[in-house]
């Protein structure tokens, strides 16, 4: 089963203050796929994610869900449809682990409806998914960086939208955990079919886990598609700068980036 929900950009232009970041991005990500968002930093990666969810306004072109131009949708409608992990994300002083993921319910509570078994199956799912459920009742205070990332991913999970944005959930995770995260949005969009666009800052992890990738530069699209067809070396250094040379990746059998430094050309 995959999501129904299409999620696109029509000469999407956005940014902050009057400054342009996102400028004239024609979008269609794919529905029930993985999709990958890389490009050198201040890119307009994050912007682009922000937009895409509606924290941020386009200045022009539309942003479109179901050939619904995202403004016009209603807040808890979207919400139900569309989920979000921005990057930094600040939890509320004090508030328990559990209490956090239980917010990712907050869009399919409707007015004088308590609290269902199916909300606690939601969280106690989403906890056990991250492998947090040993941290429930722990406040979100006393963690580490690494497991209040988890947090906020499991959050994320007991949402349970058909589309799910997530900007840098790796972030502060070692590789393996890192991994690991992966694997599990990776088993989310292969059983479930939810729609997963991802920022990731790890090259080599964004070609393996995408089965579209979006190489973002100076606020464009550079290029997009299966990694297998885009990725090159030519592609690397005009959108990150950096000499490579591009191998099989023995694991996945996509293209894998080996950088070129000055003191390892021959």
């Amino acid at each position: 089963m995959s999501s129904e929900h299409l999620l696109t950009t029509e000469g999407l232009v956005s940014g902050y203050g009057g400054r342009t970041i996102v400028d004239g991005i024609d979008l269609e990500l794919p529905a029930g796929r993985i999709t990958v968002i890389v490009g050198a930093n201040a890119c307009g990666k994050s912007t682009l994610l922000k937009t895409l969810s509606r924290l941020i306004t386009p200045t022009s072109g539309a942003v479109v869900l179901d050939g619904k131009l995202i403004g016009e949708v209603p807040t808890k409608q979207l919400a139900r449809t569309l989920g979000l992990l921005p990057q930094q994300p600040i939890a509320p002083e004090g508030i328990a682990v559990a209490d956090l993921v239980g917010r990712g319910r907050h869009p399919h509570q409707k007015l004088f409806r308590s609290w269902t078994t199916e909300d606690d199956r939601a969280v106690v799912e989403a906890l056990e998914a991250t492998g947090i459920a040993d941290l429930a009742d722990r406040s979100v205070d006393e963690l580490s960086g690494g497991q209040r990332q988890k947090v906020w991913i499991a959050m994320a999970l007991a949402q349970q939208t058909d589309i799910l944005l997530l900007d840098e959930p790796t972030t502060f995770l070692d590789i393996a955990h890192q991994v690991e995260v992966l694997d599990l949005l990776t088993d989310l969009n292969r059983r479930q079919g939810t729609t997963i666009v991802i920022v990731l800052h790890d090259l080599h992890l964004a070609i393996r886990y995408a089965d579209t990738l979006v190489a973002v530069k100076s606020g464009k699209v550079h290029a997009m598609g299966a990694p297998s067809e885009i990725v090159t070396s030519t592609l690397i250094e005009e959108v990150f700068g950096l000499r490579s040379t591009i191998i099989t990746d023995p694991v996945s059998g996509k293209p894998m980036v080996t950088p070129l430094g000055r003191h390892h050309v021959r």
